[in-house]
C-alpha cells in the first residue's frame, strides 16, 4: 500500500446518480438509502493497494486476450482495445481492507462488449479468471458477475486516463463485488467451466467476495 492519490479527494458532499446522462450506466447499489456496506467506512480519498506494485507496461506491446470457453479466442492490441464502443459506469468502490469510495465514473469497453468479438459461450461456462500483468497475479468470479451491465474494462476514472498506481493502461471494474476483483493490469480473461483460485483467493480470501454479505474470507 502507497499513500492515497490525493488528486482524487472527493467533496464531503456524496456524488448521487441523479441527474446522469441517460446513457450512463448506473451501479444498482448506489440506488440504496444505505450505500455503505457493513463494516466499511466511507473515505474521500484515493487509496493505492495492490500485491506488488504496478509492473511494467509497453502500450506498443500491449495485449488483451480472451481465451478459454469461447467460439473463437481474441487478441486485442491497444490500438483496437481503443477503438471498440465506449461506455460509462457510475458506481461505488469498496476494497475488503473496510474502505468505500462512493460516486465513481469509469469509462472503458463493457465486458458485455468485449464477449460479442468472441463469438458463442460454450454452456458449461460459468467462471472466469482474470489474469494481469503484474507478475502471474489472478483472480476469479462467476460469469454472472463479470457480465453485470455494470462490469467494464475501464481506461479512465473520474474524467481522466488511469494512472499505473491504480491499474492502467486498463482495469476490471467490477462494482457488486469487492475492490479485488476489479483486477489492475488486466492482460488475459480466461472462460472456465469450474471455479479456481486466485491470487489472493489461494491466500485465504473469500471466492466470491459480495461486500453485503461480507464475504472476505473463507468460502
Amino acid at each position: 500500500m502507497s499513500d492515497p492519490d490525493l488528486d482524487k479527494l472527493q467533496p464531503e458532499a456524496v456524488a448521487g446518480p441523479q441527474d446522469l446522462p441517460p446513457e450512463i450506466v448506473v451501479s444498482p447499489d448506489t440506488r440504496r438509502q444505505q450505500r455503505i456496506p457493513p463494516g466499511q467506512s466511507r473515505t474521500r480519498k484515493w487509496p493505492v493497494l495492490d500485491a506488488a506494485g504496478p509492473p511494467p507496461i509497453d502500450l506498443a506491446r500491449w495485449q488483451l486476450q480472451l481465451t478459454g470457453l469461447v467460439e473463437r479466442p481474441v487478441t486485442l492490441h491497444w490500438d483496437e482495445f481503443r477503438q471498440l464502443p465506449q461506455a460509462q459506469v457510475f458506481s461505488d468502490f469498496h476494497c475488503v481492507t473496510r474502505w468505500s469510495r462512493l460516486g465513481n465514473l469509469w469509462q472503458g469497453v463493457s465486458t458485455r462488449t468485449l464477449l460479442n468479438l468472441a463469438g458463442t459461450l460454450a454452456p458449461r461456462a460459468q467462471y472466469v479468471l482474470i489474469h494481469g500483468y503484474d507478475y502471474g497475479w489472478t483472480t476469479n468470479l462467476p460469469l454472472e458477475a463479470f457480465l453485470a451491465p455494470d462490469s467494464l474494462i475501464a481506461t479512465h476514472h473520474d474524467g481522466q486516463p488511469l494512472s499505473a498506481e491504480h491499474g492502467g493502461p486498463a482495469r476490471l471494474i467490477v462494482p457488486r463485488l469487492y475492490a479485488w476483483k476489479s483486477a489492475k493490469w488486466i492482460a488475459a480473461i480466461e472462460f472456465l467451466e469450474h471455479d479456481y483460485a486466485g491470487f489472493w483467493e489461494r491466500n485465504g480470501y473469500h471466492m466470491n467476495g459480495d461486500p453485503w454479505q461480507e464475504e472476505r474470507f473463507g468460502y
